[in-house]
């Protein structure tokens, strides 16, 4: 992978569309991988590029970094103080609630996945509010039952723990489409050989904060990948309204 689209650039920040089964950047959890997404950013500007949030490699969409250290501490602020509202779109199992607020504290997975890891810390506070856009029902067994019902909603995640809305979303018994770590083994092997659609259905749809320079609110939002629309398409949700 030589570029990643670009999706708005300045003399502080650059926002781009990461696509799926791309890291943020080098981890303990994929030695063996040599590309990220900060990497080619990187080598795609010309300059050094400051990380300051992250998504899992499974999931595609909207990603800043920061273009200079200032920017970098101011954004890192942001986050710490939820400043930061984004905005996800995922593919979900069965028909969830109209919408929900998802308060569950979240612990730190194991050192295989966070490196500073304490197996002994406690659970933090994790909260994720959805909404659902549009349910359908397929006449296609799966599992024990004769149908299978799906779910597309839109999720913004109120703190930022490590798979936090995959997490949250097996929780209340509704795990992400093609989520082989949280997810439904049956459903996503239906997905992959009915849809022929194999990554994970989680999408940073948006992002909206305010600028660390300029101080006007900046709102982005990045276009699905090809897999996503069309899986959406397949399901005749094209033509929802994603606001």
């Amino acid at each position: 992978m030589r570029s990643i689209p670009i999706l708005y650039q300045d003399e502080h920040l650059v926002v781009v569309n990461k696509p799926s089964g791309l890291l943020v950047h080098r981890s303990a959890i994929d030695r063996h991988e040599n590309e990220n997404a900060m990497k080619i950013v990187r080598d795609q500007l010309g300059q050094w590029v400051y990380p300051f949030h992250r998504l899992d490699k499974s999931t595609s969409g909207v990603l800043v970094f920061a273009l200079d250290k200032q920017s970098a501490r101011r954004m890192t602020q942001s986050f710490a103080d939820k400043k930061v509202i984004k905005t996800y779109l995922a593919v979900v199992r069965g028909y969830t609630r109209e919408e929900e607020r998802i308060d569950y504290p979240i612990k730190e997975r194991n050192k295989m996945t966070d490196q500073r890891a304490d197996k002994d810390k406690p659970a933090q506070e994790a909260i994720t509010e959805y909404r659902r856009l549009a349910t359908v029902e397929l006449l296609h067994p799966v599992g024990r039952y004769e149908t299978a019902r799906y779910s597309l909603v839109q999720a913004a995640p109120l703190t930022g723990r490590t798979h936090q809305i995959r997490r949250h979303m097996k929780h209340i018994f509704h795990p992400v489409v093609n989520d082989t770590t949280y997810g439904d083994g049956k459903h996503n092997d239906f997905f992959r050989k009915h849809f022929n659609c194999g990554r994970l259905l989680l999408h940073a749809r948006e992002i909206e904060f305010i600028h660390p320079s300029s101080g006007l609110k900046l709102r982005i939002q990045a276009p699905m990948d090809h897999a996503f629309g069309a899986l959406l398409e397949a399901l005749h949700w094209d033509k929802v309204v994603l606001s």
